[in-house]
């Protein structure tokens, strides 16, 4: 038998990682209780139906980041417009849901105001604030802030992914609200998830464990998955993997009609407009490129949806 002293076993560990990677978070993941498989067209034959869920869209932090993470500049549209680099201001946002019978809701989390005071305590490493400048975020309205209007107590947040930006606001969510992400989101192994797993189990640290939404192969072929998750028609989950391994977007159903959520899947309103997807910050430009375009094709059958993306108006 071969013994290994302790500095070659850390070496090997660490070989291993770099090669393999890691996940996003090795915090605990469950398949979520809540949601059901369903269909693109089962979606589409109810969406442009006035929906019960009140929608409210809430800037919590002004940010600035280069235009390079926000658009691929490498693409044909992107160069035939001359677009370079530079700093760009952008939102963070969080979504209120409220549903009559399930009560409130988060999509992704804004930004708490003791992640902006003491980073470092919250969890952010020294190394990824080199990366992330988080000094450059102004709170606009801090998620405890958005948590203290609820008409009620939290009763879920809802992650189309899981980048720092998107689980600021962790250290104000209370420690027993579930929550939800897509499939693979935490625990795909990446080289990059190196420098975010550690921050990204902190902001964790406590919280419940991650349920993952149920998709399924979508019959009609028009997402990689959906899920029904009320399983009342009036909130859509939408499998859009490409800016991490799994992306999500959510269809609300509102009074007003319905609303089509695309978390980072596009950051901006000159992607949407011209086709392009995230550029530095994605995972999978190509699978991110497909999933955009099919979310276009669904506003082009359903014209009515308005559509927020994952960091500008």
């Amino acid at each position: 038998m071969t013994i290994l002293h302790k500095p070659l076993i850390v070496l090997a560990v660490a070989i291993t990682l770099l090669v393999q990677g890691c996940g996003m978070s090795s915090h605990p993941v469950a398949q979520a209780v809540q949601g059901k498989p369903t269909s693109s067209a089962d979606m589409e034959r109810v969406l442009d139906q006035p929906g019960p869920v009140q929608l409210e869209t809430i800037n919590s932090a002004d940010w600035a980041v280069p235009l390079a993470g926000l658009v691929n500049l490498k693409s044909p549209a992107a160069i035939k417009a001359g677009l370079k680099d530079r700093e760009e201001p952008i939102q963070v946002y969080a979504h209120v849901l409220q549903h009559p019978q399930r009560g409130s809701f988060l999509v992704d989390t804004g930004v708490s105001a003791k992640l902006i005071a003491d980073p470092g305590k919250e969890g952010l490493s020294w190394l990824l604030r080199q990366g992330m400048p988080i000094e450059k975020m102004k709170i606009q309205k801090s998620t405890a802030d958005i948590l203290a209007a609820l008409p009620g107590k939290l009763s879920g947040v809802f992650f189309t992914h899981l980048h720092i930006d998107h689980i600021s606001g962790m250290p104000d969510i209370p420690n027993d609200v579930p929550l939800y992400i897509g499939k693979s989101e935490s625990t795909e192994k990446n080289l990059i998830n190196l420098f975010v797993h550690g921050s990204t189990n902190q902001l964790l640290q406590g919280k419940q464990r991650l349920q993952e939404w149920r998709f399924q192969p979508d019959p009609a072929q028009q997402f990689e998955g959906v899920v029904d998750v009320f399983e009342d028609g009036s909130v859509f989950a939408i499998s859009v993997p490409g800016h991490t391994a799994g992306s999500a977007a959510y269809l609300v159903r509102t009074p007003q009609g319905p609303v089509l959520l695309t978390g980072d899947a596009c950051h901006t309103r000159w992607g949407w407009e011209h086709t392009v997807e995230p550029g530095d910050y994605t995972r999978d430009n190509e699978r991110n490129l497909k999933n955009l375009i099919s979310m276009k094709k669904l506003v082009a059958r359903h014209p009515k949806i308005d559509v927020r993306f994952g960091h500008q108006r």
